[in-house]
C-alpha cells in the first residue's frame, strides 16, 4: 500500500497489531525514551502516546523500528525489491537496440510521475498560527542533553544560485518558544547552501517539515546526489509524485501532507551553543557553535500527530533507515565499484565506523583498488573500517566473516591504514573531521601477492605452548595486582579470542598491555587481544564490537606483530581515550538513563499497558 501521509499509515499499523496507544499521561522529559527504548530493544510495536503532559498533541515513536515496518511503509516486500528495479533501470542493454527501447516503454512509464506536483491548498496550512514550541510534545531524550530536541524534521532549503531545494535530516535543539539551533556538519549539503547564503548576505529561508510519510521520511535521510531532489526520489518510491504547497511566509514548497510544518529563517550573522546531545553512536555528541533557526509561523492539520524518534545505542528505529539505504544504494554502488558483489553495514558499527563487502577478486592487490574505490564514494570516506572477502563469503554470515579473516590476514600489510576525513561524530581521532581509517583485506591471496613460500605456510599448532601461554597469562594477571582481568574463549571457530579486561583509573595502558600480551609464548593461527574498560563485559560480543568499531584510531590503538612463527598478533585498544594515550580532544560519555527514570517506569509499567 501506498502511504498519502503519516496517520494513514498509523492506521495501517494498528490493524496489523503492529501499534500500541498508551492513554496514560507521560512526560516528555525522559520517561517516554525509557519506555521506548525498552520496546524498540525487543524489537517491540510502534507506539502512540495520547496524553503527553502540558501538549494537546498525540506523540508517535517507534514507528519504523522493524524491518517489517519499514518496508510496510514503502510498500514492499524487501528493500532488495527496491534495488532490484533500480538496478532493471540501469540496465542498459535493454535499450541498445530501437526493438528494445521501445519494449522498454511500459517499464520507464512510472518514471514520468516521480516528479514532484505543486498545489495550492493543503492538509498542512489548515491551521495557520503564531510560533509557539511549548505545544509541542518535543522530548528531552537522555540526561545529559542540552535540552528539548525534534529529532525527525525534514529541513527544506533552497540553492539561491539554482532554485533547487534540498531536504536533509538535522536536529533542532529548542531554545525557546521561537528559535532552535539548526545542526548542519561541515560535510552536509545544507551547511553548502548556507555558505553560498553568507556570500551573498542575504537571509536564509527555511521551513521544517514535521510529519510525514515513511517513503517521504526516509529520503531526507538517503546519500542523494546533488543534483536529485530528494523529493523526487520520494516519488519514485512511491510510484506517485509528492504533492508540495509553497510556504506561507517562503518561497520553499513542502510536503501537502506533512503533520506540522515550522517556517522561518537563518540569521548568517548569528551562532549558538547547541548540545550536548545523545546521538546514534550510542555516545553524546559534543556542545559546539551552531546556526540559530527563528521561526515566524508554524502551519498544520486540524488534528496532527507528533512524530518523533530517539537514538542511542543499536538497535533503535534509525538503524533499520540505514539498513534501508544499505540494501537500495548497493545497485549505485555497483555501477562504480563493479567489483562489489554485497555489503552489510553492522548495527554495532553505527552505519559510518564498520562495513562489511564482498567482492570479485580479479588481480593482485585488487583488494586495496577497492578499499581506495569505498573511500572515494560520496558517505563512504567516513567509513572507519572496511572489511573485505571474497564474493563466496555471505556478508551477513558473521561467523563466515571471522573465518575469512582468520585464514586471510596473516601478513600486517593485509591491515591497510591510510588518513582521510571521518564523520563530525567521531570521537577516537586525534582531529576533528579527520583521521586514520582501517582497510582489512580477508581475500584470498594471490601466489604473487605473497611472499617466499607464505602462500603455503603451515601454521604452528597450540601443542606444548598453549600451556606455556596460559601460565604466562597468570603470570601477567599476578603482576598487575588484579587491575586487569583476561577471559580467553574459542568461541571464534575454534580460534583464540582474548579480552583484557582493564581498570584504567590505576594507570593502566591499554596499548602497553597489548604490546605485553604480544611478547608471551607462541601459540596456532592469528591471535586477536581486545582491551575494554572495567564496566565491559567480556561475553558481551555485541557491545565489544560497538567500543572496537567507535574507540579506536586504527593507527594509535592498535599492536600489529609478526612472529616467528608466521603467527600474527593483532592488538586493538577499544578503551577510552585520554591525554595518557594520546588524545588531547574531550571524550564523550556513554549514552545512559538516569536511576531515577528507570525507578519510575518500573513502578509505572503495568499502567501503560505494554505487554
Amino acid at each position: 500500500m501506498i502511504y498519502k501521509d503519516l496517520q494513514q499509515y498509523m492506521k495501517d499499523l494498528d490493524k496489523k497489531g503492529l501499534l500500541k496507544t498508551i492513554e496514560t499521561e507521560v512526560s516528555s522529559e525522559l520517561e517516554i525514551t525509557e519506555i521506548s527504548d525498552r520496546v524498540s530493544k525487543v524489537y517491540g510495536p510502534g507506539l502512540v502516546f495520547n496524553n503527553v503532559k502540558g501538549s494537546p498533541y498525540p506523540l508517535a515513536i517507534n514507528l519504523m523500528g522493524t524491518y517489517e515496518r519499514l518496508q510496510m511503509g514503502f510498500g514492499v516486500d524487501s528493500f532488495d525489491d527496491i534495488a532490484a528495479e533500480i538496478k532493471d533501470f540501469m540496465d542498459l542493454s535493454q535499450y541498445a537496440t530501437w526493438m528494445k527501447k521501445f519494449k522498454a516503454i511500459p517499464k520507464l512509464a512510472p518514471l514520468a510521475f516521480v516528479f514532484p506536483r505543486k498545489v495550492t491548498k493543503a492538509p498542512c496550512q489548515e491551521v495557520i498560527e503564531e510560533p509557539d514550541l511549548d505545544t509541542l510534545p518535543i522530548l528531552k531524550c537522555w540526561p545529559e542533553d542540552g535540552g528539548r530536541y525534534i529529532t525527525l524534521p525534514l529541513i527544506f532549503t533552497k540553492d539561491p544560485e539554482n532554485g533547487q531545494q534540498n531536504v536533509g535530516m538535522y536536529r533542532l535543539q529548542v531554545y525557546d518558544k521561537k528559535t532552535t539551533g539548526m545542526h548542519w556538519h561541515l560535510h552536509k549539503d545544507g551547511r553548502e547552501i548556507y555558505e553560498k547564503y553568507r556570500k551573498l548576505g542575504k537571509r536564509m529561508p527555511v521551513s521544517v517539515a514535521i510529519g510525514c510519510d515513511p517513503a517521504t521520511i526516509y529520503a531526507a535521510t538517503a546519500p542523494m546526489p546533488k543534483m536529485i531532489d530528494e523529493m523526487i526520489f520520494a516519488g519514485y518510491l512511491k510510484k506517485r509524485p509528492i504533492e508540495l504547497v509553497k510556504c506561507v511566509t517562503n518561497d520553499i514548497h513542502v510536503p501537502a501532507h506533512a503533520e506540522f510544518i515550522l517556517e522561518g529563517y537563518v540569521d548568517l550573522e548569528e551562532m549558538r551553543l547547541e548540545g550536548p546531545f545523545g546521538d546514534h553512536t550510542g555516545y553524546y555528541s559534543l556542545a559546539d557553535m551552531y546556526p540559530v533557526f527563528h521561526l515566524e509561523k508554524i502551519t498544520r492539520k486540524k488534528s496532527p500527530v507528533y512524530p518523533t524518534t530517539i537514538v542511542g545505542k543499536p538497535p533503535m528505529e534509525d538503524c533499520y533507515l540505514g539498513k534501508a539505504t544499505e540494501r537500495i544504494f548497493l545497485p549505485l554502488m555497483k555501477v562504480q565499484c563493479p567489483e562489489i558483489v554485497d555489503m552489510n553495514f553492522p548495527l554495532e558499527g553505527v552505519f559510518h565506523n564498520c562495513v562489511i563487502i564482498s567482492m570479485k577478486k580479479a588481480f593482485p592487490k585488487h583488494g586495496n583498488k577497492t578499499l581506495y574505490a569505498l573511500w572515494g564514494l560520496g558517505q563512504m570516506m567516513y567509513t572507519k573500517m572496511i572489511i573485505l572477502v571474497d564474493e563466496t563469503v555471505d556478508v551477513h554470515d558473521y561467523e563466515a566473516v571471522i573465518k575469512a579473516v582468520q585464514d586471510n590476514v596473516y601478513e600486517p600489510d593485509h591491515l591497510i591504514v591510510t588518513e582521510g576525513p571521518l564523520d563530525a561524530l567521531d570521537h577516537a581521532s586525534n582531529k576533528a573531521f579527520q583521521g586514520f581509517r582501517l582497510g582489512i583485506d580477508a581475500t584470498k591471496k594471490w601466489s604473487s601477492e605473497c611472499g617466499p613460500n607464505e602462500a603455503d605456510q603451515v601454521l604452528p599448532k597450540i601443542g606444548q605452548d598453549k600451556q606455556n601461554f596460559e601460565a604466562d597469562l597468570e603470570k601477567l594477571i599476578a603482576e598487575t595486582k588484579g587491575l586487569i582481568k583476561l577471559s580467553t574463549t574459542h568461541r571464534l571457530l575454534g580460534h583464540q579470542l582474548l579480552i583484557a579486561v582493564i581498570d584504567k583509573s590505576e594507570g593502566i595502558r591499554g596499548k602497553d598491555l597489548l604490546e605485553q600480551l604480544s611478547e608471551l609464548s607462541l601459540f596456532d593461527e592469528t591471535l586477536l587481544a581486545i582491551a575494554v574498560d572495567k564496566d565491559i563485559n567480556p561475553e558481551d560480543y555485541s557491545t565489544i564490537a560497538w567500543k572496537v568499531f567507535n574507540n579506536i584510531d586504527p593507527n594509535r590503538d592498535m599492536v600489529v606483530t609478526k612472529k616467528e612463527s608466521a603467527t600474527l598478533f593483532v592488538g586493538i585498544d577499544a578503551t577510552k581515550k585520554g591525554p595518557e594515550d594520546g588524545l588531547m580532544r574531550p571524550w564523550p560519555n556513554d549514552i545512559v538513563m538516569s536511576d531515577d527514570i528507570k525507578a519510575l517506569v518500573d513502578e509505572r509499567w503495568q499502567s501503560y499497558g505494554i505487554e
